[in-house]
């Protein structure tokens, strides 16, 4: 891919077909994987380069035993490092063709990590009630994740938490519900590979073009859909069923 968007409408348009949720397998190949990570970067979403899967569940980091295979930064300093500079991203997406990406969430963006039931549905009752959303993500695992604006950093630290308090990145098993990705944490962005025997993504459900909402404005209606996921998940382990149902 050139160093500029320009003189490339078939990219261009597979990009934005990609985008729409139409092909998104097709975002994994060099050409869709480096402009979906630029697309990402333009939007003002800081990038670092972080692990990716080996032979299913391994992890293509030094660590034995590895937690969190394929969903973490490669480096220590990934909240200095991540940056949305256009020359670094395609150095990184060149240089490591099968790296993930991570975002570090509390700069620009946050991000609510819910069950990807959950998601669906108050997706659909918050577009339904013209709410504007913003980026939407969903994988493969069993997660959406809605992007929005950070609450930043209020002048009295008294009334802001470090994300640690909500959860950690390596903590996703212990928050089936609702987690509130801030500071200190950080998220994959697609395309991403994720650990399995299968060919497991992440993908956009909307775009990173999309404007990044208040985190406010979602927050009731995403507590409220997790709230109904888990209870229906509570009834369908009490009669033996799983939720949600299998086809």
């Amino acid at each position: 891919m050139s160093a500029t968007f320009g003189g490339r409408s078939a990219r261009q348009s597979k990009l934005s077909q990609w985008l729409r949720g139409r092909r998104p397998k097709e975002a994994a190949d060099d050409g869709g994987r480096e402009a979906l990570l630029l697309a990402s970067a333009a939007a003002g979403l800081p990038l670092a380069p972080a692990a990716h899967p080996v032979s299913g569940y391994r992890c293509s980091c030094d660590r034995v035993g590895c937690p969190t295979p394929g969903r973490h930064p490669v480096s220590f300093a990934w909240q200095t490092q991540s940056t949305t500079d256009r020359g670094q991203i395609e150095r990184w997406a060149r240089h490591q063709p099968d790296a993930n990406f991570i975002t570090a969430t509390g700069m620009v963006h946050d991000v609510l990590d819910v069950p990807v039931q959950a998601g669906r549905e108050a997706l659909e009752r918050l577009l339904g009630n013209g709410v504007e959303v913003g980026p939407v993500a969903e994988s493969d695992d069993g997660r959406m994740l809605f992007f929005t604006l950070t609450r930043g950093t209020p002048e009295d630290e008294d009334e802001w938490w470090p994300c640690e308090l909500d959860c950690r990145p390596e903590t996703m098993d212990e928050h089936p519900g609702l987690r509130w990705h801030c500071r200190g944490s950080y998220v994959l962005v697609p395309p991403a590979r994720l650990p399995g025997d299968d060919d497991e993504r992440m993908r956009w459900v909307r775009g990173p073009e999309h404007a990044l909402p208040d985190p406010l404005s979602l927050l009731e209606v995403l507590t409220d859909a997790c709230a109904r996921h888990a209870e229906a998940e509570a009834e369908a382990e009490h009669a033996g069923t799983t939720w949600p149902p299998r086809h």
